[in-house]
């Protein structure tokens, strides 16, 4: 049985997207589900956030422009169940080359469904660069769903909207006509202000079905972890911010491995 594949992902940067990939797939490893996560942003935070050095060479550039074997370029993590394909410089250049492809939409969903049968995976999270070009257009091909990170504050509702809008264009030209909106997590969530409840509520009643219980608190430790390469569990196993990704990661659960 294929992997569910969950592109995370909004075009707005510094919304806790990369944090989240990193953070839910070392939780949903922990219970138990072999996880893949997908370094897509030429910036490589998730892969330096795990402890994990960019090499030239070592990353998803080449397969993504060939649609050729990504199995030499799984690194193991220090996370039990949790895999990463790290990014790299060169991924920076894909967007350029893509466009002169015939193809350029579906290396990455052919190269990653090969992996997921060969190493019985479970889980692929897909960290999307935070833009809407075409590595974010590969990795929302290649996704059964889109999950969706979201500030709490007003100016990121305009980017919610945006990026539905793509979901439903991918559907209707035939790009990626099963993927669905998976979720929306709310990041950076402060419950000392009026703000924050506030968004939560406004997305609540336009996506009462998407948006996850659990809304993800801004905290200093979730900050400081990526610095000294290791997930929350690691850095601060017993603070809010493990917490509240433990209950996300329950409810990824619950919707898309129960």
């Amino acid at each position: 049985m294929p992997a569910t594949t969950i592109a995370i992902a909004n075009q707005k940067g510094g919304v806790g997207k990369t944090t989240t990939t990193i953070n839910l797939g070392a939780a949903l490893a922990s219970f138990g589900i072999p996880t893949l996560l997908v370094d897509m942003d030429p910036q490589g935070n998730a892969t330096s956030s795990l402890g994990i050095e960019k090499k030239a060479g070592a990353g998803v550039y080449e397969p993504l422009l060939s649609g050729a074997d990504l199995s030499s370029r799984v690194v193991a993590t220090n996370e039990k169940n949790l895999w990463i394909i790290p990014s790299e410089l060169d991924l920076a250049a894909a967007e350029l080359e893509l466009s002169s492809q015939d193809n350029y939409l579906i290396n990455l969903r052919d190269s990653l469904h090969n992996l997921s049968n060969n190493y019985g995976l479970q889980a692929i999270l897909i960290d999307c660069p935070p833009t809407l070009g075409l590595l974010s257009m590969n990795s929302l091909c290649a996704a059964d769903f889109l999950l969706i990170t979201l500030q709490s504050e007003y100016l990121a509702l305009e980017g919610l909207s945006q990026i539905t809008k793509v979901i439903e264009q991918l559907k209707e030209t035939g790009a990626n006509s099963g993927i669905q909106l998976g979720g929306i997590a709310m990041t950076m969530y402060d419950n000392r202000t009026r703000l924050s409840y506030e968004v939560w509520q406004e997305v609540n009643k336009h996506y009462p079905a998407e948006i996850f219980r659990t809304a993800i608190p801004r905290t200093v430790r979730l900050s400081e972890a990526p610095s000294f390469g290791k997930t929350i569990f690691q850095y601060d196993p017993n603070g809010v911010g493990s917490k509240a990704y433990l209950a996300l990661a329950k409810e990824v659960k619950a919707r898309f491995f129960s």
